[in-house]
């Protein structure tokens, strides 16, 4: 997943790389600040690197490779991992070897044939203007080194961070992805997995907050760690709490406790008893019961969190932001990714800990802010790309290059890639074949262009995986060397080869073979495609009026966006009007407020309340929305090039626990308004039961609001009444990331937390007479308690919006539990799949209104895109009908899922190329065969059998 994004930005003609280097110092003010950066050496001159290795090969020297957390060594020149940016050689001074006489040794500058090695280089110190500043410096992995009497990480080899871990099991890593214990290079059988190590630990680390991912990290670890033994592996993961609060992570951990196997053991590890280096691992654990026991273990992973970076406290006085008390980039909750200091905003976990989502969709949030603020000025210091014309080439000369990646070890540690490459050079008019480490990389793209040019090379099949991820990217590099982008194939003997058969490398060498003989038989076929250009309509359409949408739509509107705002409510605000404060006190109200007001004031933007969609058409750039508005439900099209869908969502129902038969008992959010009245002052005890419609087998996800919700009414109870009694019956209490101080002070307030086994929920009585009383199992005194409560408030979970209609009609994907469905769910979490549509807020799954701002920010970054070109390029991938051919027999009609074909005033099937797909769905279903698909027609595809063939043949 890293790769495409790694050489996306080192060829990017906007984006200029810098390393290694640092910030100094930085002045000025937003919109007009000047950074002055130190450029470290690198003693590699990488205009003239190529990369080729041979300096590396014969260097003598040593060092701890740190990209492998000091599982193995590396050598004083290197690069820091397979594919970094620039991917050029690094010389690290401190380890070069040196002779009394002689000095350096200087064994990488006698090799290098390209003269790159600068023992010279100095320091220098560059000067740049920039509008505004993103801070995105990370986080740092908590050492255990702390903790060592405790945990015995440097004692014991076979005590592993998490870190450490995930390098063992890289195919990249020190093992070569194979599942071996460090100490003697044994198949381990039984792994713990020891959570909280750094985090949750005020008393020994001072990190009191959750770091969020370690849970998730654990489970995943644990289920990687059972298909590498094929099951034959016992995992342990001893915890606290288990945090999965993300869009389906709950699903993903039940998979693992309940189809993998993994064990869930709820106790926290002290301490471990790992004397002896050689010897098995002892764990002394407490039961709920209070009860002690003993396992022994191969290996043990400390599941380590996350910290401020070690350089926090220089980067806040040179940037002069300031820091919260864990030392992570202070931020305020409704303007998540703005610092103290106007133009300079954060993202990523140098705000606190995130897992990879939540920085991604921070990242672009802060790309938003921080382009909202130069609006004005954006595109003029753009560099453009010069228009290139494609090569022609010759109808009947075809002049094919292969280049095969090895791709690190993922395709060489199955298939021999030397063997395949000179079986491809044999391949009739082929006339270049080679190979490379990571035919993606920057230097690999760059190489492929120069023999393009060289050998006059006019089609292209590079055998490395799969084009869904890396096609876009070898096909923009075809056009950069000025060839047509469709005169390219690709042999995926990744993932359908050296994955499936990594067993047989025998079988994995024949197989590549027959899909290079198929891939360079169907390019031989390939012609030039054109594709199109259309205008956009510089206008978004926001549905839903909610906290997410009014950001939507204020983020595009305050930029110059027109903005048509529909809500199908009376008023504006959603599910937050409901929501007095935040856990922090912050008043809701006021901002929901103060967005209406601004909402409604701006010029650009356009609200329609009570308004419904009843009809919508049209391709990314030039959508057609019908609309139904206000109580008279008069017609109206809105025209738009993009829509940004933010249709919120709605408190459960509870039908559990009593609801409704009784006052007192009541919804976290109704307990919110009744807090406001000041009635709680005549309660003696509240009880409070968690995943009310959450975590169940209608809704297997978690809430994720519903703890802190919990907590956060809790400590307002206890301001208002500090005499009242609470009791928050729970599963696993999730405050992650900094909400752990609001539970830490809770517990300090004296609010009881005790936890539930949902095959055995607590019970509520109502009988006349009885008042409310709420009985439980109390595991730890092993005894059933019954309590006598005023009031009983449940924890109900988030729900989707009623989206069934719209989705239907806008074509939108929606999960089990009616949330918008993402294009991935890590590297586009606010794309949908139909390009120019994007999803924020809580239709995308459960969120906090922090969350929600964050994720709007980010669906307006990506509609900006959008909108502020003039125009489209449409790929030339779409379906043509021959008209003399065909039937109108509709079947093209009926099929196309995406309602694109049509009969035309001269009774045959039209195909509009802006709206197509090219799914190839009619082309398959016609049986005129009147419909081809461009790129896959029928003599292109059978040629790649005819290929297969002459191998079986």
């Amino acid at each position: 997943m890293v790769s495409p994004k790694l050489v996306e930005v080192g060829r990017h003609r906007n984006i200029e790389v810098i390393a290694p280097a640092e910030v100094i110092r930085i002045e000025g003010e937003k919109g007009n600040f000047t950074a002055y950066v130190k450029k470290h050496p690198r003693y590699v001159d990488v205009d003239k690197c190529i990369a080729c290795g041979l300096c590396s090969e014969k260097c003598p020297a040593k060092a701890t490779d740190a990209y492998n957390q000091g599982l193995i060594k590396r050598k004083a020149i290197y690069i820091p991992y397979a594919q970094a940016i620039p991917f050029k050689y690094v010389i690290d001074r401190n380890r070069c070897i040196y002779f009394k006489k002689k000095g350096r040794c200087k064994a990488c500058e006698k090799c290098c044939p390209a003269d790159a090695i600068n023992f010279e280089d100095q320091e220098e110190e560059m000067v740049i203007n920039t509008g505004a500043v993103i801070l995105s410096a990370g986080a740092r992995t908590f050492d255990p080194v702390d903790l060592e009497a405790y945990y015995h990480h440097q004692q014991h080899p076979d005590v592993v961070t998490s870190l450490e871990f995930e390098r063992i099991l890289s195919t990249s890593g020190p093992t070569g992805g194979k599942l071996l214990r460090p100490s003697d290079n044994s198949k381990p059988h039984r792994i713990a997995w020891l959570q909280c190590i750094g985090s949750r630990d005020l008393t020994r680390c001072g990190n009191g907050y959750c770091s969020s991912i370690c849970c998730m990290s654990a489970i995943k670890e644990a289920m990687i760690a059972k298909e590498h033994s094929h099951g034959q592996i016992e995992c342990t993961v001893f915890y606290m709490d288990i945090r999965t609060v993300s869009k389906d992570y709950e699903k993903y951990y039940l998979r693992a406790r309940e189809s993998a196997g993994v064990r869930f053991i709820k106790s926290r590890i002290h301490a471990i008893d790992a004397a002896e280096p050689s010897s098995e691992i002892r764990i002394r654990y407490a039961r709920e019961s209070g009860g002690i026991e003993e396992e022994f273990f191969d290996m043990v992973v400390l599941s380590i969190g996350l910290s401020a970076p070690a350089s926090i406290h220089r980067l806040a006085e040179q940037f002069r932001i300031d820091l919260n008390p864990y030392n992570f980039a202070a931020t305020e909750a409704f303007k998540p990714q703005e610092t103290s200091r106007p133009g300079i905003y954060a993202c990523g976990s140098i705000q606190g800990p995130k897992d990879i989502p939540e920085s991604i969709t921070a990242a672009s949030a802060a790309a938003f802010a921080a382009g909202s603020g130069l609006a004005q000025a954006r595109g003029t210091l753009a560099k453009q790309a010069p228009p290139l014309d494609d090569i022609d080439v010759p109808e009947h000369s075809t002049r094919i290059a292969v280049f095969v990646c090895c791709c690190g070890v993922n395709i060489a540690g199955a298939v021999d890639v030397e063997a395949l490459t000179a079986y491809a050079a044999g391949l009739p008019k082929v006339i270049h074949s080679g190979v490379s480490v990571f035919a993606c990389s920057q230097d690999a793209q760059k190489h492929m262009r120069e023999i393009i040019q060289e050998k006059g090379v006019n089609r292209v099949v590079v055998a490395a995986c799969s084009p869904k991820t890396h096609g876009e990217i070898f096909m923009d590099n075809l056009k950069a060397a000025g060839l047509n982008r469709y005169l390219f194939e690709m042999a995926n003997i990744r993932n359908q080869d050296s994955w499936v058969h990594t067993n047989d490398p025998e079988e994995a060498t024949r197989k590549a073979k027959d899909l290079v003989r198929m891939a360079v038989s169907r390019c031989a076929t390939l012609t030039p495609l054109h594709e199109k250009k259309i205008p956009i309509h510089q206008r978004a359409l926001v549905v839903g009026g909610g906290v997410a949408g009014m950001n939507a739509a204020l983020g595009l509107a305050d930029q110059g966006f027109e903005v048509a705002l529909i809500e199908k409510e009376e008023q504006l605000g959603g599910l937050a009007a409901r929501i007095p404060h935040t856990i922090d006190g912050t008043d809701v109200g006021r901002y929901i407020d103060n967005l209406v007001r601004r909402v409604k004031d701006h010029p650009e933007i356009q609200v329609l309340t009570q308004t419904l969609i009843v009809q919508f058409s049209g391709y990314k750039g030039n959508f057609t929305t019908e609309v139904l508005v206000g109580p008279g439900m008069y017609e109206r099209k809105i025209n738009h090039g993009v829509a940004i869908i933010a249709t919120g969502a709605t408190e459960y129902q509870p039908t559990e626990y009593a609801y409704g038969t009784h006052p007192g008992i009541m919804t976290q959010l109704e307990l919110g308004a009744y807090l406001k009245t000041n009635a709680c002052r005549e309660l003696h005890r509240v009880v409070m039961i968690q995943c009310v419609g959450s975590r169940t087998d209608a809704n297997p996800d978690c809430s994720k609001v519903c703890c802190q919700t919990a907590v956060k009414n809790a400590l307002a109870l206890k301001q208002q009444n500090p005499e009242v009694d609470i009791c928050v019956l729970y599963r696993d209490v999730r405050t992650y990331g900094l909400l752990e101080d609001y539970y830490t002070e809770a517990r300090r307030l004296g609010v009881y937390f005790v936890r539930y086994d949902p095959d055995d929920p607590p019970m509520v009585d109502t009988s006349p007479g009885n008042g409310i009383q709420v009985s439980f199992q109390n595991h730890v005194l092993g005894r059933r308690i019954t309590l006598q409560a005023d009031r009983v408030v449940l924890s109900a979970g988030m729900q989707a919006s009623d989206t069934e209609e719209l989705a239907s009609i806008m074509k939108l994907g929606r999960n089990a539990q009616g949330f918008l469905v993402e294009a991935h769910v890590k590297l586009k979490p606010v794309d949908m799949p139909t390009e120019g549509l994007f999803a924020c807020g809580t239709a995308q799954g459960p969120k906090t209104i922090s969350e929600s701002i964050s994720q709007a920010g980010a669906a307006v970054s990506r509609a900006t895109t959008f909108l502020s070109r003039p125009f489209l390029t449409l790929s030339a991938i779409t379906a043509k009908v021959a008209s003399e051919q065909c039937a109108a027999c509709l079947i093209c009609v009926r099929t196309c899922p995406f309602k694109v074909p049509v009969i035309n005033a001269d009774g045959v099937s039209e195909i509009d190329e802006a709206r197509c797909r090219g799914c190839g769905v009619c082309a398959a279903e016609c049986p005129a065969k009147a419909i081809a698909l461009n790129w896959y027609e029928d003599n292109q595809l059978l040629s790649k059998v005819d290929a297969l063939l002459e191998g079986v043949l």
